[in-house]
């Protein structure tokens, strides 16, 4: 059993690194600020989502324009885009209805977005992310760096319900280390919805939005797409916000479910899927203990708890961690139910809509 605890405890000991080289990543200032569209497509609202449009209307640099698209007329950001055209009269924003129809809807409304989108650099983001001052301007020069055809953000989790709260701190304590290691161990296909920026040039090289219109993870997939291309993913310095709206702890099951069963049939497969237990320092730490060997049992919660204290509090400046800490080996065990519950069946809840998924990564309604 030693043996076997060694390999949580080596992926704890890289994941410790990552944090720590993460710390000193300098923030690039860009030697040329070429203008940005920015693409966002909006389904319903946040309590905050008018601080997210000011985030981006309000970024320090010359030339940009922020385009939304809603599926419906009726939409509740509707009003608030609307408000915001009028505020911000020197800033060209633009609310259109998307009138093309995909499996994935997201994915309609940025083929619609990049028809309307004057330049040639694009950023997609989600539509309840939020915005540091300076991102265009750290996107801009990290896209500039040699081989670099994407750039995605890591972000942090805001809630306003305990259930959300939870799924927060699984995204500060362990999405964001394992992101962290992804290019460490190899790992080069990935990209979030927090941030995907590109050229349309590299877009248009690997078939446009619409290749990515029959998947759930869409952002995974136009990662995919350019990283096999031949150009590299970049994490970014910055790090967004995004809003976690679970009410029930229903919600959050549900959501965290779709998010297991997409990755199952995204990255990796079903084997790289059957291979994330190796993260699961929580549940090795019980197994340490129970098996005789306290020792492994007390490393790996050491080295848990200070990975998630590094990548949490000190790179994602998230303050829902100092509050919920001791609930972390909770969720990471709640987390371990949701890997299970993500081996088996191919159907997930999205948008009020169930959809199938199929073995790779396709959805059908």
């Amino acid at each position: 059993m030693d043996w076997l605890l060694l390999i949580p405890i080596t992926y704890q000991f890289v994941a410790l690194i990552a944090c720590i080289r993460r710390m000193f990543q300098l923030r690039p200032q860009p030697e040329a600020m070429p203008p940005i569209s920015i693409l966002k497509p909006v389904r319903g609202v946040d309590p905050l989502f008018y601080s997210v449009v000011c985030s981006h209307a309000q970024q320090d640099y010359p030339h940009f324009e922020l385009l939304f698209a809603v599926s419906d007329r009726n939409d509740p950001a509707v009003p608030i885009i609307e408000r915001a055209i009028a505020e911000f009269p020197n800033r060209r924003i633009k609310l259109i209805v998307r009138s093309t129809v995909t499996a994935n809807p997201k994915v309609g409304a940025l083929i619609d977005l990049e028809k309307e989108a004057l330049y040639d650099v694009l950023l997609v983001n989600d539509g309840d992310i939020r915005a540091p001052q300076g991102y265009l301007k750290t996107l801009a020069a990290e896209l500039e760096q040699p081989g670099t055809g994407l750039v995605t953000a890591l972000y942090r989790a805001r809630a306003e319900f305990f259930p959300g709260q939870m799924e927060a701190l699984g995204v500060a304590t362990d999405f964001a280390p394992s992101t962290l290691v992804a290019p460490l161990v190899g790992v080069t296909e990935f990209a979030m919805g927090s941030t995907l920026f590109f050229r349309r040039a590299d877009l248009h090289a690997v078939g446009g939005f619409e290749a990515t219109a029959d998947y759930l993870a869409d952002d995974y997939q136009l990662g995919r797409l350019i990283t096999r291309s031949g150009k590299r993913t970049h994490l970014s310095a910055c790090i967004v916000e995004t809003s976690l709206g679970a009410r029930t702890w229903r919600e959050a099951w549900d959501h965290q479910l779709r998010w297991a069963r997409t990755i199952r049939v995204s990255r990796g497969g079903v084997l790289g899927y059957l291979g994330l237990p190796v993260t699961f320092a929580t549940l090795w730490a019980f197994v340490a203990f129970f098996t005789g060997n306290p020792f492994f049992g007390f490393v790996l919660f050491a080295l848990r708890f200070n990975v998630a204290v590094l990548a949490g509090l000190m790179i994602l400046e998230d303050r829902n961690v100092v509050f919920r800490l001791s609930l972390m080996p909770l969720r990471d065990l709640a987390g371990v139910a949701i890997w299970v519950a993500g081996l088996f069946g191919n159907t997930v809840q999205w948008g009020g809509r169930r959809l199938t998924l199929y073995p790779d990564g396709r959805i059908r309604n």
